[in-house]
């Protein structure tokens, strides 16, 4: 019994402080119904261009697909190439820039992130710790959640 409380202790005591910074950023980061600044006049300029940015063909950058598909399933296939092809704090990478460029995307920010989870612990073939190295407070910690499961 005293190790049982010793190990839920020990587990509260880890899994508390990332619950606490994961929640802690959505006090700081922008909400999509806020009205635009003129920094965010300026980030929408210069996204705006012909190029296609770091990691995503020019199609991807402007919200339409060769395939027909909605432009939160073209972002979630580039994501999962982009995690199978480096590692999952790149594809969090994207995730992060595509949100800030893409603000019509936010609703599907918490869903894609799990997916990243749940695709980091099938890349590591269910290294779970190995996974869990790459989170970060993205999209409310999602990415963790979709690792728990």
């Amino acid at each position: 019994m005293k190790q049982l409380v010793r190990r839920i202790g020990q587990t509260v005591a880890l899994t508390l402080p990332v619950v606490l910074v994961t929640t802690g950023t959505l006090a700081v980061t922008r909400v999509p119904w806020a009205p635009p600044t003129n920094l965010d006049q300026q980030v929408v300029a210069a996204s705006s261009g012909d190029g296609a940015g770091i990691g995503r063909s020019a199609t991807a950058t402007a919200g339409t697909s060769p395939d027909g598909l909605a432009p939160q399933e073209s972002l979630r296939v580039v994501l999962l190439d982009e995690l199978r092809a480096k590692n999952p704090s790149a594809a969090l990478d994207l995730l992060e820039r595509s949100m800030r460029e893409q603000p019509s995307l936010t609703p599907y920010c918490t869903s894609l992130a799990g997916e990243l989870g749940k695709a980091a612990v099938r890349k590591y073939q269910g290294d779970v710790q190995r996974a869990r190295s790459f989170a970060r407070p993205v999209c409310d910690g999602s990415f963790a959640a979709g690792i728990a499961g």
